[in-house]
């Protein structure tokens, strides 16, 4: 992307694209509109949608799969409006470490010790690949997504608004 915007004055498509470069790193992308900034803003700061938790973020809730015959909510709405996972997915829910075993073609959880439910995850823990798979297994969304936006150019002007003062840690050079 910073090569087709051009690295400096002389490479860049269009006046002052070359400022926008510094911005493009890590998990970024441009968004081109012909909205003003002021709506674009004022959208993104209200656009959070809930997603699903990726390794390495902080799990917000805990979660675990009741004893007995495994529902696709995990127990998360009333069995009466759930259905049972299909029994092709339990061979996975056992790589993923979930004591399960199929009983005349339904998933059933099988614990030992007394206890009712097997934790997936716990709140304020750190959660492994393992953990989010499983949750997305249940459809169990712990994140909100949202977008930073970090800088804007108008065609008009050729002006570029810095949104972000920082970039990392580091002042980033206009």
């Amino acid at each position: 992307m910073a090569v087709a915007l051009g690295h400096n004055p002389e490479s860049e498509a269009a006046t002052n694209l070359h400022k926008l470069v510094p911005y493009l790193t890590g998990a970024v992308g441009l968004l081109f509109t012909s909205r003003d900034p002021e709506s674009v803003t004022n959208y993104f700061e209200t656009f959070r949608p809930l997603d699903f938790a990726r390794a390495g973020t902080v799990s917000t809730r805990s979660f675990s799969i009741p004893n007995g015959l495994v529902y696709s909510r995990a127990g998360e709405i009333p069995a009466s409006e759930d259905e049972p996972v299909s029994h092709t997915i339990e061979p996975e829910l056992r790589k993923l470490g979930v004591p399960t075993r199929l009983v005349k073609g339904k998933v059933m959880l099988e614990l030992t010790g007394g206890q009712e439910a097997f934790p997936v995850c716990r709140e304020g823990e750190v959660l492994d690949s393992r953990q989010t798979t499983l949750l997305k297994m249940f459809g169990v969304a712990t994140s909100e997504f949202h977008v930073a936006l970090k800088a804007c150019w108008t065609r008009e002007s050729g002006e570029v608004k810095i949104l972000e003062k920082e970039q990392g840690g580091m002042e980033v050079e206009q």
